[in-house]
């Protein structure tokens, strides 16, 4: 089935098209759209996509006339979710922004001080403040962002939060859309192929706000998310292009990760799927 849109047209091409995908997170997503529709920078688009949530996600959406595009389809996952907004959106940048993430008011516009139109293969990210029940939760350093070229430091965790990012659309065509076969890790398995090849522009300040306090984060309700990290660094291999060192540290990565998940499994009576990664290693 195919999603339908119900669209309000701008009267001008927007330079950026902001992606929302949400499922069952009505009570959140209003801190999301405001905190899109307050930027300071204003050409932009804005589209929510429904993934076929069965609360009141729909009433609210269709009483909130700001809404430049509103995508609803049946529950197919977050990344079928960015991709349909991806698919109907007219920017040549595009941002995305989870719903139970929020952004400060002048994300977009201090992101764009640093993209130029003779970079077309630009991408931008953000360090990220974290709450945990009002209160600020520290990062470790394992979780430190950065810039510049940084693909084996990816190889180990997701180092880029989806909601902090700004990308050029010939970038994101180039590299490939989200995963729609990865229930989780979706975001990892894509910044993987990005940074293999890309540098990446980084804006040491926190421009989005995470909010840890969530039941339904895929990290609290998907078990070792390393099994889909594990097709994503056995896919990036499969590229021709990737550099000898790259190679290597994915080979690395993939052994460690492969493992750690055969040893867990083998503690669950769960043998034959440990055999499985035992072979991959």
């Amino acid at each position: 089935m195919l999603p339908v849109c119900v669209v309000l047209p701008l009267q001008h091409k927007p330079l950026i098209s902001v992606v929302i995908p949400t499922f069952n997170r009505v009570d959140a997503l209003p801190r999301s759209i405001y905190s899109v529709l307050r930027q300071t920078y204003r050409n932009f688009e804005l589209i929510v996509v429904d993934d076929g949530s069965t609360d009141a996600t729909s009433d609210l959406l269709a009483s909130i006339p700001e809404l430049i595009q509103f995508v609803k389809q049946p529950h197919r996952g977050v990344s079928a979710a960015r991709n349909a907004g991806i698919s109907v959106s007219r920017g040549d940048l595009i941002a995305f922004l989870d719903s139970d993430d929020e952004w400060r008011e002048d994300k977009l516009e201090k992101q764009l001080r640093l993209f130029s139109h003779e970079n077309e293969y630009f991408i931008c990210h953000s360090d990220e403040l974290w709450l945990k029940h009002g209160q600020i939760v520290n990062q470790k350093n394992i979780h430190r962002k950065q810039g510049g070229y940084f693909f084996e430091r990816a190889l180990d965790r997701c180092l880029i939060s989806p909601s902090s990012v700004l990308i050029s659309r010939t970038l994101l065509a180039k590299v490939g859309r989200f995963d729609e076969d990865l229930p989780a890790a979706e975001d990892y398995d894509l910044w993987l192929r990005v940074t293999a090849f890309y540098p990446v522009n980084f804006i040491s300040e926190p421009l989005i706000i995470k909010y840890g306090d969530r039941n339904d984060q895929l990290s609290k309700t998907i078990p070792a998310i390393d099994r889909y990290r594990v097709q994503s660094i056995l896919k990036i291999l499969q590229d021709p292009r990737l550099p000898e060192n790259y190679r290597k540290a994915a080979e690395k990565t993939l052994v460690k990760k492969c493992e750690i998940l055969a040893k867990g499994l083998e503690k669950r009576g769960k043998n034959e799927e440990a055999t499985r990664y035992h072979d991959i290693a």
